[in-house]
């Protein structure tokens, strides 16, 4: 049995370790729900296929980042600890996010601006590939004996709501076609 202490420090463990897993899956998809305004503001084009297809190409990136991510985020979180390693990986994620979020758009910067963007989804994907499994592992040590399954669900679910939040976040008019840059449709 526990002690109400402790079952108090299990909780919010879990439930910080959840919400930083919220967060990071938060800002890894809602790239792909805004594919068509980030589409038009850094990838133009005469052809709003070709902006769009830019824009899924960029989201594809991050997912070639994964596995390498694993392979070193995994070994540091395997020196320097868990914690350590999950707030780096939500530190790097937020890096990644900002860095796209405060690029300006390829009519201010030129070329200069779908190369900041795909660099900071390659952040994003780089950070993103050690989320799962280090959440997990993590999750699962906490838990009390009987209870693993529940408490790595958490992780799993965490990253379910936060697609699902994205989703009903995201307003229609980001399919508008009229050019407008991404910061506008952002608001």
């Amino acid at each position: 049995m526990l002690t109400a202490a402790e079952r108090k420090q299990k909780i919010w463990s879990v439930v910080r370790v959840s919400s930083g897993n919220f967060l990071e899956m938060y800002d890894f998809f809602v790239f792909a729900y805004y594919a068509s305004a980030i589409g038009r503001a850094f990838f133009p084009s005469h052809s709003e296929f070709a902006s769009l297809m830019s824009s899924f190409m960029t989201f594809g990136v991050g997912f070639l980042m994964r596995p390498l991510g694993a392979i070193v985020l995994g070994a540091y979180i395997d020196h320097r600890g868990r914690r350590a390693g999950l707030l780096l990986t939500l530190g790097l994620m937020a890096i990644g996010t900002l860095s796209i979020g405060l690029t300006p758009g390829a009519a201010a910067i030129g070329l200069l601006a779908p190369l900041l963007v795909v660099a900071g989804r390659l952040l994003q994907g780089f950070s993103a590939g050690v989320e799962l499994g280090g959440v997990s592992v993590y999750l699962s040590e906490i838990a009390t004996p009987g209870n693993k399954g529940f408490y790595v669900a958490w992780q799993s679910g965490s990253q379910q709501v936060a697609v699902m939040f994205v989703a009903l976040l995201v307003p229609s008019r980001s399919g508008r076609g009229d050019g407008a840059s991404l910061s506008s449709s952002v608001a």
